[in-house]
């Protein structure tokens, strides 16, 4: 049977519950959601959607480093938006991360995020490591 890795960073913040920021099993990696949140402070990031977009998927890049993977090796990606509204100010922000074979994608809007987010985002990626 496979066996369940944790992936722990210092580079993003901690998981807010009983839950692992990603796990990986043989080749891929799961990350939980991640929001806009600066790792130092547990804070949001200020200005609102662009701003946690960009936040939380560079706290995405470093759990993916951290378990051997990158940006470059994610295969699928859910967002999930508070308000549909904000998808073309996410999604620009999104294209600036991921800039050629694309992973697949699904957005969703709902009806509230944890601390009052705008966005979060979780991947699953292939490990290279």
């Amino acid at each position: 049977m496979p066996e369940k890795h944790t992936v722990t960073t210092d580079k993003a913040p901690k998981a807010l519950g009983p839950y692992s920021v990603a796990n990986y099993v043989n080749d891929l990696v799961f990350t939980a959601g991640q929001l806009g949140l600066d790792p130092a402070s547990n804070e949001l990031a200020p200005s609102g959607v662009e701003a946690e977009t960009r936040q939380a998927l560079t706290n995405i890049k470093h759990v993916l480093e951290a378990a051997g993977s990158s940006l470059k090796h994610v295969v699928k990606t859910t967002v999930f938006l508070r308000d549909m509204a904000d998808f073309a100010k996410m999604n620009a922000v999104y294209g600036e991360f991921f800039t050629e074979n694309f992973p697949a994608r699904s957005t969703v809007q709902v009806a509230a995020l944890p601390k009052n987010g705008a966005v979060e985002i979780e991947t699953i990626a292939c490990r290279v490591n």
